[in-house]
């Protein structure tokens, strides 16, 4: 049995430590069961403290008369951190903030989870008397990950997503924005990590997709106390695949019956239409298919009158955009429908002059 002389000696490897009464030699168990007497001037008082992982915590304790008795800290393991001034556990993280006959203050820097628990501050009067902090140390969520985004999701399906953060102690809380717009969750999941100490928040939410949500940023934030009011998010944009749209383009808007025409086919989609049919209805044979979607005309002339039809596809479907072409004597008449348009193409009429002054040679164009 560990055994105390007076005036002191901690009581090492008993698992308590302090001082004999006056007279004679006291076993270090008989000091234990005379603790927690509360009430009085030599009562110690603490606080309970809460750190964040990798920050300091400072553990202050307080006697009003210390009835010549030194103070000690002990940690949660019951081994000896300070007695009064003097060091007692080789800790570089821990150190001495101030040493008097009525407090004695230490700090522990660079916290760990382990440091988690009851730290007793000790005074060896008769009978000995303790008090209790309990340290609790946060642990800080990682940046939480987006997961079922890495592929395009085909307009009008259910886009599926998942976030995932670690490390947070307690449980972190998860949420989810789609631009400015609040998400409502599908459900969250929490599972410890390996350590026994933290957890892993999971958080998924689902919702239908269209066109118009093409890029659009889904963010997924962690909040927690370790926080302390910062925000840690992580965003990312939504790939949408849509069916294509066409409209034909002339360049020039307005050409003359012999200049050149060219008809764009200006495909719009996710993806883009990688695919271009030219032809003239009533004809016998496509006029082009290729990955070009411009059909040139050298030399517009009467036998070029008709209806042109472009159809633009991608992996998302085809779409077709037709073109009405008249070109007879000087003037020139054209109409253009896209998948987009109106049943009925906005007309204008073109005056141009001609070479010479004379107001026989004035031309309409009538597009």
């Amino acid at each position: 049995m560990g055994l105390c002389k007076r005036p002191a000696c901690p009581c090492v490897g008993r698992g308590w430590h302090g001082l004999a009464p006056a007279l004679g030699e006291t076993p270090c168990e008989y000091l234990n069961e005379a603790s927690g007497v509360a009430g009085d001037e030599s009562q110690p008082t603490t606080s309970d403290e809460t750190v964040v992982a990798g920050g300091t915590v400072v553990l202050k304790c307080q006697v009003e008369d210390p009835d010549d008795s030194s103070l000690q800290w002990s940690n949660p393991a019951q081994q000896t951190l300070y007695f009064g001034e003097k060091r007692a556990l080789r800790d570089n993280r821990i150190q001495l903030e101030r040493s008097t006959p009525n407090e004695l203050t230490i700090s522990i820097s660079d916290v760990v989870l382990s440091d988690e628990g009851e730290y007793t501050c000790s005074i060896f009067t008769m009978p000995v008397r303790t008090a209790k902090a309990l340290v609790t140390v946060l642990g800080i969520p990682q940046k939480p990950q987006i997961f079922g985004h890495e592929q395009p999701i085909d307009e009008e399906k259910i886009a599926r997503l998942t976030c995932r953060s670690s490390g947070s102690k307690p449980a972190a809380q998860l949420r989810w924005k789609k631009g400015n717009k609040e998400l409502k969750d599908e459900g969250t999941e929490v599972v410890e990590d390996p350590n026994g100490k933290t957890f892993t928040v999971s958080s998924r939410v689902e919702f239908r997709v269209t066109k118009e949500d093409n890029e659009a940023e889904v963010t997924c934030t962690v909040d927690h106390e370790s926080l302390q009011n910062s925000e840690r998010s992580t965003t990312q944009k939504l790939q949408v695949h849509y069916k294509p749209t066409a409209k034909i383009e002339p360049h020039p808007q307005y050409p003359r019956e012999g200049e050149k025409l060219q008809l764009q086919c200006a495909g719009q989609g996710n993806p883009i239409p990688q695919e271009f049919l030219w032809e003239k209805e009533g004809g016998d044979a496509p006029l082009q298919l290729s990955s070009d979607s411009i059909l040139t005309f050298p030399f517009l002339n009467k036998s070029d009158s008709g209806t042109y039809v472009c159809t633009a596809t991608s992996s998302m479907g085809s779409v077709v955009a037709k073109y009405n072409l008249d070109v007879s004597g000087t003037y020139l008449t054209h109409e253009a429908k896209g998948s987009d348009d109106a049943p009925d193409a906005d007309t204008a009429i073109i005056n141009a002059e001609g070479g010479q002054a004379s107001g026989d040679d004035k031309k309409e164009y009538f597009i």
